[in-house]
């Protein structure tokens, strides 16, 4: 680094973001699919406006992290990919406790990042806080699990489709979605 970027604050050059979109794109192609991973990506967001204050509202928790399966072998913080700890179907479990969860069977930057936190992909007790600091009006009585089994008609038509009626059956105003 010169004596004028590093005057100025400047990061190394060789300190840049991680292109991780290109990486899963090649990684797909690599794995035998005709196509590279495509986002979804919506020319019209299919969101709404709060209907009530969240200090009123009730919060409901998505995430895609999987519930721990003893039988499923490393899911620990630091645990390499772990396909086999994959779930396929929707779940639900109490908001009252904070469940065992983990993330080993998703791609994530396992150099730069660890799993240790919870909360950076579960946060219900830190929802539980919001809830009784009165910045939100409540948590939902439950969390949902949602599947990443790469399939974006599946988790359309049937994953999200089915969080969205148990969310509404719990009377939530809104959902927290923490994609892991």
């Amino acid at each position: 680094m010169t004596e004028p970027d590093e005057a100025l604050g400047f990061a190394a050059e060789c300190d840049t973001p991680i292109p991780y979109m290109q990486r899963i794109r090649a990684y797909y192609l690599a794995l035998g699919y005709e196509k590279p991973y495509r986002w979804a990506q919506y020319a019209d967001v299919p969101f709404t406006n709060f209907s009530k204050p969240l200090r009123e509202s009730r919060i409901a928790l998505v995430t895609t992290a999987a519930p721990y399966q003893a039988d499923k072998g490393d899911q620990g913080p630091g645990a390499a990919y772990n396909a086999s700890a994959k779930f396929y179907a929707v779940y639900s479990d109490t908001t009252d406790v904070d469940p065992d969860l983990r993330i080993s069977h998703v791609g994530y930057d396992r150099l730069h990042t660890t799993a240790e936190d919870m909360n950076s992909y579960v946060p219900l007790a830190r929802l539980r806080e919001a809830a009784e600091s009165g910045r939100i009006g409540g948590v939902a009585p439950r969390f949902h699990g949602a599947p990443t089994n790469r399939s974006q008609v599946t988790t359309i038509e049937r994953d999200c489709t089915e969080i969205l009626t148990r969310i509404r059956e719990d009377d939530a105003d809104a959902a927290l979605i923490v994609a892991n």
